[in-house]
């Protein structure tokens, strides 16, 4: 992935300047019909998804590796996975964080090479109560916490990362509150930057150093997944892609089937001990906030808004499903360095790595069908 450029802010606020309070405050004048995002879990849903690599020009030995499906959860199931190719193509797994791949490569005489790699996924809403009575049946083993609060090369936990963290949660008491805290403290401060290529890099120190927290969902989820971690709670990043329509009519928060090219999104999750892996996604908040009127609404009371606000928090739709939620991604077998994260398919020859924010030149499309 090429790097992104951020245009720095003049003028940009220092960390004690970013504000903690929500853009609740901040009033709108435009009335607005009432919208409705209310996702709940019961309805479960079947897609078939589909990713096809094309090498359109060969320049010496090429290497491709394409996500699979490598979330089992209460609200993902993977059916099956299959794969075709003219080259030497596999599944792999990382071993660490679970996530699965179909790796292909080709040689430099090959001719018209491919990969094509079909998956069966079925997908339910999420939605948690979090002023319910603690719902968690089985706790998530020791082991896995300590990975999900661990650093890593984007999510660094100590320096600006940590005192903003600590800023964020000043007085809160409980993982809930810090949780509550820290996704008021990103909405309020972060905001979508459509100029961003891709998802954007996550680079969540570089960003809080500019004070420049403007991005897309990898930079914005990041944010959160970080701070959580610098304070203390277990959190991470889910790379996904979206796969249809929002049932509640937001266009932003839609896939088209018939092409996804641009349709990748991450989410986020925060462990709290009553709830266990609670969904968040701050970023599609931003991404409403920006994109989803012809005005920048800078208020979580807008209507449009509100229901966005409060349903991603603890909630999201099953529209969209989960590549894996790996950091620091080796790719086994390849020259190149490792990734913050693995969420478009990737390849390399001997020039170095293709841009994946590129899927026209690259020449990579995936399609979806509800079945």
């Amino acid at each position: 992935m090429t790097p992104v450029r951020r245009s720095l802010l003049k003028g940009a606020a220092a960390l004690g300047a970013l504000s903690a309070a929500p853009l609740a405050a901040l009033a709108q004048s435009v009335p607005t019909p009432t919208r409705r995002f209310e996702p709940r879990p019961g309805t479960w849903r079947e897609f078939e998804i589909t990713t096809r690599v094309d090498i359109a020009a060969m320049e010496g030995a090429t290497r491709v590796w394409v996500p699979v499906p490598s979330m089992e959860t209460s609200w993902q199931t993977t059916l099956d996975s299959r794969f075709s190719s003219n080259g030497r193509s596999r599944i792999l797994g990382d071993g660490v964080d679970g996530f699965r791949m179909v790796r292909a490569e080709f040689d430099a005489d090959a001719r018209q090479p491919f990969v094509e790699v079909t998956s069966w996924v079925r997908t339910q809403d999420r939605r948690q109560d979090l002023a319910a009575a603690p719902s968690l049946r089985r706790p998530e083993d020791a082991a896995t916490l300590r990975h999900q609060t661990r650093a890593t090369q984007l999510l660094p936990t100590d320096g600006i990362v940590r005192a903003t963290a600590m800023k964020a949660t000043q007085g809160a008491k409980s993982d809930l509150d810090k949780a509550r805290a820290i996704y008021d403290w990103v909405v309020a401060n972060a905001w979508r930057e459509p100029k961003v290529r891709g998802c954007g890099e996550g680079d969540i120190k570089t960003m809080l150093e500019t004070g420049n927290l403007g991005g897309k969902c990898a930079d914005i989820n990041a944010l959160f997944v970080g701070l959580c971690r610098a304070a203390g709670l277990p959190a991470r990043d889910v790379y996904g892609i979206r796969l249809a329509p929002s049932a509640f009519g937001y266009k932003e928060l839609s896939g088209n089937p018939a092409s996804l090219k641009g349709a990748q999104h991450c989410r986020a999750e925060v462990y709290l001990q009553a709830h266990g892996w609670v969904a968040m996604d701050p970023a599609d908040v931003a991404k409403v906030m920006r994109l989803e009127t012809s005005e920048w609404l800078k208020s979580t009371a807008h209507p449009v808004v509100q229901p966005v606000y409060r349903g991603l928090m603890g909630g999201w739709e099953g529209n969209w499903l989960g590549w894996n939620t790996a950091h620091d991604v080796s790719l086994p077998g390849s020259k190149e360095g490792a990734l913050g994260f693995f969420m478009y398919p990737v390849a390399e020859n001997e020039q170095g790595r293709f841009d994946s924010y590129a899927p026209d030149s690259f020449q990579y499309q995936i399609t979806a069908r509800e079945i």
